[in-house]
């Protein structure tokens, strides 16, 4: 089982990344499953929230919090510390939507904002995670994505987020989002 911790703040979009990343994997065949759900602490906008994804090819049947993550999807750095790493399996990854760059071979950078501001013309940087996550972990494809945001996202949102996602991959592939 793959399991991915969602870290953002409320109106960002953790829940909703999450969610789509569940229905992206559980789309591809018959064999992929997905689990998605929050935690919510006070609810309100900006509180900070957890998010949970489980990805596997059988039937997932433990529905607990994740304790340690294959990956850590930060869609706000101030929310990433030094703490974080504790909840980090071994071999994982920790992908963070800043400017910022560390030394770390553990940690992944994207300009997420940059690019939602640019293509979405909102700071909101959920499904540019979606597209830095498909660049690092094989088991989704850009297409499977794809498919959940047609699936999942009103008309009128789809394209847009089709580009900020195809952005944030190639961000993360080639350092670049042009």
């Amino acid at each position: 089982m793959i399991q991915i911790l969602w870290h953002g703040r409320g109106g960002q979009g953790a829940f909703t990344a999450s969610r789509l990343l569940g229905s992206a994997y559980a789309l591809k065949d018959e064999n992929s499953f997905a689990l998605a759900f929050p935690s919510f602490g006070p609810e309100r906008r900006g509180a900070p929230i957890r998010a949970f994804t489980k990805l596997d090819k059988i039937p997932i049947g433990n529905r607990s919090e994740i304790e340690k993550a294959d990956f850590l999807i930060f869609l706000d750095d101030t929310l990433f510390s030094a703490e974080s790493f504790s909840e980090l399996a071994d071999g994982g990854r920790i992908v963070i939507a800043t400017k910022q760059r560390f030394e770390d071979e553990r940690i992944v950078t994207v300009d997420a904002v940059s690019i939602a501001e640019e293509i979405l013309h909102l700071p909101i940087t959920n499904t540019a995670m979606l597209g830095a996550f498909a660049a690092l972990y094989d088991g989704i494809s850009l297409e499977d994505i794809e498919n959940a945001i047609r699936s999942n996202m009103a008309p009128k949102l789809q394209e847009k987020n089709i580009a900020v996602i195809h952005a944030a991959y190639n961000e993360v592939l080639h350092g670049a989002h042009v």
